[in-house]
């Protein structure tokens, strides 16, 4: 009789966990969906490292103490580097060639447009030039910074101080608005 009642009380029990499991929606839409209403990060990622390649070598690298993933948004979905980033492009003989840091970063995998801000730099270490500015925009499809704040542009001969600037990802054919300080120039 004892076993019986053990018998019939397990059974109860595994009917009843059964029911439960089985009555749980795994649907992750509904998970994204409920993240995004309250504006909550579909991933958050911690002292992140994250190595880029391209056909087997390595093209760029990304460091960054936070990452939060808010790919769950329907129009706009965006990565937020809340406590700063770094990025080093490497050349393809593996020397790097630009590292690019800021204090605070969005990125928008849609339109391939991310902006820095805070204390950004960018080091081009090839050719010995750095940028500094407060914000940075800049378009990785076509590799290419434009800030409208005030910057600081050192290269091994100038230093451009001025207020708004564009230029090619490696700093090469800038264009510096309203610009200060000493400029060698050449005509061709």
């Amino acid at each position: 009789m004892r076993n019986y009642k053990k018998i019939i009380s397990k059974s109860i029990a595994v009917t009843f966990v059964t029911a439960m499991l089985f009555s749980c929606d795994n649907n992750t839409q509904k998970v994204r969906d409920f993240l995004a209403d309250k504006n909550l990060p579909v991933g958050t990622a911690k002292d992140a490292y994250h190595v880029y390649k391209d056909s087997g070598r390595i093209t760029s690298k990304l460091i960054t103490p936070l990452l939060l993933d808010f790919s769950n948004r329907k129009e706009h979905p965006y990565s937020e580097f809340p406590k700063g980033i770094k990025i080093i492009n490497f050349e393809k003989n593996g020397r790097d060639s630009i590292t690019i840091t800021g204090n605070y970063a969005i990125s928008y995998p849609k339109t391939t447009i991310s902006e820095l801000k805070g204390n950004v730099v960018v080091v081009n270490h090839t050719e010995k030039s750095r940028l500094e500015t407060a914000q940075l925009f800049w378009d990785e499809t076509t590799e290419y910074f434009v800030s409208e704040k005030a910057f600081k542009l050192m290269t091994e001969k100038d230093t451009v101080f001025g207020v708004g600037f564009e230029s090619k990802e490696d700093l090469s054919k800038h264009l510096a608005k309203k610009t200060t300080g000493k400029l060698e120039t050449s005509e061709e």
